[in-house]
């Protein structure tokens, strides 16, 4: 039998590798990780839940391997660790559609220059009309990663926006840069659509 496996954990051993090639670009950035993950305004556990759910949506596996034995170290639980990762997954999944209004302008050949607008946005609950049931079970699962839990509702929009930000969605910064009151005007809008498809 072959050995298929794509990473390997001593692989990483190698990162020091760099600080030879380049030793002072590698420190600098060294001393940037410290003082990023260190204690600010967030503490290091929060921070951590952020770096977790990072690292799932870049999908790095030696970095879910250090940030996950950190977090422990934080006295992260396994159920923040999950909820972490379950909102960075709905934010993940939640880019992909509001990506979708751009595949709706182009579809209809909307001639317009700009590719982002805001306004586009609105286009989409078309997704409820085209695939209900789908856009239905989305929309519950999105409301769901952000309800209180393990984590709190302001740790989940905070990872949230981090992990918006990495995504790089600008419907998705728009909306979580602006925060909690904007969420929820979003989740009566997406109850209206789905109390409306059932009429």
């Amino acid at each position: 039998m072959s050995y298929d496996g794509l990473y390997n954990k001593s692989y990483f051993n190698r990162l020091g590798e760099l600080s030879d090639l380049a030793p002072e670009v590698f420190k600098a950035f060294a001393q940037f990780d410290k003082l990023a993950l260190s204690e600010g305004k967030l503490t290091k556990k929060l921070k951590e839940l952020i770096a977790i759910a990072i690292v799932h949506t870049i999908g790095c596996p030696y970095c879910i391997e250090v940030h996950v034995k950190y977090g422990k170290s934080q006295d992260i639980s396994k159920e923040e660790m999950s909820e972490a990762i379950l909102v960075a997954t709905a934010l993940k999944a939640g880019s992909a559609l509001a990506h979708g209004v751009n595949a709706l302008n182009a579809y209809d050949g909307n001639g317009d220059e700009d590719l982002y607008k805001a306004s586009y946005f609105s286009r989409l609950n078309e997704f409820s009309k085209l695939n209900g049931d789908i856009f239905s079970s989305f929309v519950d699962f999105d409301q769901k990663s952000m309800k209180e839990g393990a984590l709190s509702v302001k740790e989940r929009e905070l990872i949230a926006i981090a992990i918006v930000h990495t995504t790089g969605c600008p419907y998705c910064i728009d909306v979580h840069t602006k925060g909690q009151s904007m969420r929820m005007q979003l989740n009566k809008r997406f109850q209206n659509l789905l109390w409306s498809q059932q009429i």
